[in-house]
């Protein structure tokens, strides 16, 4: 006997079938859509972390460079992989003038994206840290204060001063010591750059002051013999007044064939003062020890300020053989052996 279905009912159930089958749906493609979604956020959040992880890194153009040095500098800095591929393609782009300046890479680019980047010329970098480097200092001494910043090392530092791969205009062939050879100022420093560009920004600008100063046209000292002697006059010199005639005592003496005597070349070969020289520091062995070796040492003893630079380059007129300095920075300066010795009590006369 068949039984009558109640409209109602029907469509009740109906709607009930159709829901489900729409909830089976919907979880399928839940299902599927899942992974991917999962996917997605994982490499997004992976670029986002590594975009902001990944540190700048600054390389310093100097002025005069040409493809071979920037690539050079760009390899040694991680940003390309090869020197010569950016050579290459940087001759066939025709692309041969570059503007000296402070640039921002990212590490491990292609040569065509580094040089899209030289393209649009230096960056302006905001600085992070101070760094005062007055004259006088011992690479030593800089690459101390260089350890001072956050996040560097005056071990880096000295390791990339040793490394030769920077190397200053005024440094002869076969001498491998940036002493003396990085300028004194205040310098500010970005977060991100490293010590090799940090050593390199200071030697760049030693050169530029160097040029500026005229020391190309030195003589008749060499360039380098001039900027040891202006070391000396640095370290030795109590005021602007008295360096010229310093420079004076210097090259009277070398022109003589006297030993310079100069106690601060013993200060630096027994690494510092004090104690002051005694007797017994005279007779060391070592090629600073300008009272047993003649002639000049054999590097700059310190950085030289543009006012030693100047006075190396133009001493006095003065007939100078000796000097003698008192406690309160009086010089007294004395062309025979008598009158120096005259003047050395009264530098103790004095105190």
């Amino acid at each position: 006997m068949a039984t009558l279905t109640n409209p109602v009912q029907a469509r009740r159930r109906d709607l009930v079938r159709r829901r489900q089958h729409n909830l089976a749906t919907f979880v399928v493609i839940a299902a599927m859509l899942t992974p991917l979604a999962i996917g997605s956020a994982w490499v997004l959040s992976h670029v986002e972390q590594s975009a902001s992880t990944t540190p700048d890194v600054v390389v310093e153009v100097l002025g005069g460079w040409g493809a071979p040095q920037v690539g050079d500098a760009l390899q040694q800095a991680g940003v390309i992989s090869s020197s010569t591929d950016f050579q290459q393609l940087a001759a066939s782009a025709n692309f041969t003038a570059f503007t000296a300046g402070r640039y921002v890479f990212v590490p491990d680019m292609t040569s065509r994206e580094a040089l899209d980047t030289l393209r649009g010329g230096p960056a302006r970098i905001v600085p992070d840290y101070k760094l005062l480097l007055p004259p006088g200092l011992t690479l030593a001494a800089v690459a101390f204060r260089v350890g001072g910043l956050p996040g560097k090392s005056a071990d880096k530092f000295l390791a990339a001063a040793n490394s030769g791969f920077i190397r200053s205009k005024y440094q002869p062939p076969g001498v491998s010591s940036l002493e003396g050879l990085t300028w004194p100022d205040t310098y500010f420093i970005g977060a991100n750059e490293t010590e090799t560009q940090i050593l390199q920004r200071l030697v760049a600008e030693f050169d530029k002051r160097a040029d500026a100063a005229g020391l190309f046209l030195s003589a008749p000292l060499s360039s380098y013999q001039t900027v040891i002697a202006a070391s000396l006059i640095q370290t030795e010199s109590g005021n602007s007044a008295d360096s010229p005639k310093i420079s004076a005592v210097i090259h009277n003496r070398l022109t003589q064939g006297m030993p310079l005597q100069i106690d601060a070349t013993l200060c630096y070969a027994k690494g510092g003062c004090p104690p002051v020289p005694t007797d017994a520091d005279r007779k060391i062995d070592s090629p600073y020890n300008t009272y047993k070796v003649g002639g000049l040492p054999p590097t700059p003893i310190a950085t030289v300020s543009l006012d030693a630079l100047t006075a190396a380059l133009r001493p006095s007129n003065d007939t100078y053989l000796y000097y003698v300095s008192d406690k309160h920075g009086n010089t007294y300066f004395a062309t025979t052996q008598a009158e120096h010795e005259r003047n050395v009590q009264k530098a103790r006369s004095a105190g």
